[in-house]
């Protein structure tokens, strides 16, 4: 993976509460968002989305660039080796779609931190290695991506 530069809008670590991202943070526990629906359930209770978001992939990218005109975003994800870790493979690999792609149109910054202790981290790096085929973001073996 030597080579690969980690996009500026994904942060992998075990930290407490890393330095360097922006402001306001919302948090939503990856024990609470292993399934897909159960995501979408608590992104709108973190997010405080509307009762007419529609609870799938495009919807989601409509409402994060809706909210990222109101500022910067932080998403944070606790335990996030056990986001969506009840569906297949793909859909980890389709929410970091969703949220590059937003990020890639976006006025403001937005930052989808993943945040798990560092014993988990091998296995959460290795998830994002397999979703993303080592395209395009680092994911180092010895040390959390800053």
């Amino acid at each position: 993976m030597t080579g690969q530069r980690q996009p500026g809008w994904l942060r992998v670590t075990d930290e407490a509460r890393p330095s360097g991202h922006p402001t306001p943070s919302v948090t939503v526990a990856g024990a609470a968002a292993r399934t897909r629906p159960a995501l979408f359930h608590a992104l709108t209770d973190a997010l405080g989305l509307p009762g007419h978001f529609g609870r799938n992939w495009d919807a989601l990218a409509d409402v994060l660039a809706d909210r990222l005109d109101a500022g910067p975003l932080t998403l944070e994800v606790t335990d996030a080796g056990l986001l969506l870790a009840d569906e297949p493979p793909g859909q980890l690999g389709t929410l970091l779609d969703v949220v590059g792609g937003v990020a890639a149109g976006a006025r403001e910054p937005v930052c989808l931190l993943l945040r798990d202790t560092p014993q988990r981290l091998p296995d959460l790096r290795h998830r994002l290695h397999a979703v993303l085929g080592g395209g395009g973001v680092a994911v180092p073996p010895g040390g959390p991506l800053r």
